[in-house]
């Protein structure tokens, strides 16, 4: 088996997140270094100093976006989190070349389902300011929205985006990478199982009373990481 030792593992974020918030807060760019691999933090669209457009429209290829913006090598190992793993699955189902091994984290069974055009109303409503009280997942959305940094406008660009087709089971089932897919047993986008069983070659790790937001820091996502993707 040839070495990954110098083959990038590219950290992508969530949705509001960043490569500073998302991966090297919680050290773990720090610790993949010293399990012998080579980090490398990518900004989405939207975020942190990328371009932050307010046409929702301008979202719309993200997979495509993430392509471009990969490292020249010929094959990255990449790692992401929410809105970063549903953009990078959809760029591995595009070009299964650029990658070697794959984490998809924060993500369900929900990929094989439409969205409703009004899917997200209740998190915009939030980000808008027009949740109610007592709608605390809206509201979380919106407090992640207003972090120092985050451009509010685009952040609810991205939620306004049109809807992608959902993903299918053929299509996964042609993606031979190795595939670590990592849920928190009360994240609302759980569960995976029929996510992971689509994957020729795909492992589900289920994090014990993790929710969707924790995941990054807790230190069962951690150590499934290191362990899959170690030198």
């Amino acid at each position: 088996m040839a070495s990954t030792e110098n083959v990038p593992v590219v950290l992508v974020h969530g949705w509001g997140g960043s490569f500073r918030e998302t991966w090297q807060k919680p050290g773990i760019d720090a610790l993949l270094a010293d399990v012998g691999r080579n980090p490398v933090g990518l900004d989405l669209l939207g975020h942190a100093d990328q371009d932050k457009p307010h046409d929702p429209a301008a979202y719309v290829e993200l997979p495509s976006w993430l392509l471009e913006h990969l490292p020249e090598d010929p094959v990255v190992d990449a790692v992401g989190f929410s809105l970063g793993a549903l953009t990078i699955l959809r760029a591995l189902i595009a070009a299964p070349d650029r990658f070697g091994k794959v984490v998809l984290s924060g993500i369900g069974d929900g990929v094989f389902t439409m969205s409703p055009p009004d899917g997200n109303k209740r998190i915009i409503d939030a980000l808008e300011g027009r949740a109610p009280e007592d709608d605390t997942f809206a509201r979380m959305f919106a407090h992640y929205g207003n972090s120092p940094g985050n451009d509010l406008l685009a952040l609810t660009a991205i939620m306004k985006r049109p809807p992608s087709e959902p993903v299918s089971e053929d299509q996964l089932s042609k993606v031979t990478n190795e595939i670590l897919i990592v849920i928190g047993d009360s994240d609302f986008a759980g569960p995976a199982t029929r996510l992971a069983a689509a994957f020729p070659n795909a492992k589900l790790t289920v994090l014990k009373n993790t929710d969707h937001f924790a995941t990054p820091e807790a230190f069962s996502f951690i150590d499934a990481i290191l362990d899959f993707l170690a030198v």
